[in-house]
């Protein structure tokens, strides 16, 4: 994706929403199964996946985890954005 270019909401929301599922799916997968390899693989793409798609939504729209705020200098700032269920984006 083009640095400058803002990218549509709620697609970025659904695109999280489906690599956390298959974040939350795996490592539960992976509770009962800690020696499968592939999954943990899976799991670690995923997680990767996800952390840049928060990061992006974080950089347009705002935060949507704590993780992801800022720095401490400004980490309270995210309060004063709109929330993401504000304006019938969920």
């Amino acid at each position: 994706m083009n640095p400058r270019q803002r990218p549509n909401q709620a697609q970025l929301r659904q695109w999280i929403d489906m690599v956390s599922f298959a974040c939350l799916e795996t490592s539960l997968y992976l509770d009962t199964h800690p020696d499968c390899q592939e999954a943990l693989a899976y799991y670690q793409k995923h997680l990767s996946l996800r952390r840049q798609a928060l990061e992006e939504y974080a950089r347009f729209f705002g935060p949507l985890t704590l993780d992801t705020a800022g720095s401490m200098e400004d980490r309270w700032a995210w309060i004063s954005q709109p929330w993401p269920w504000e304006g019938g984006k969920c």
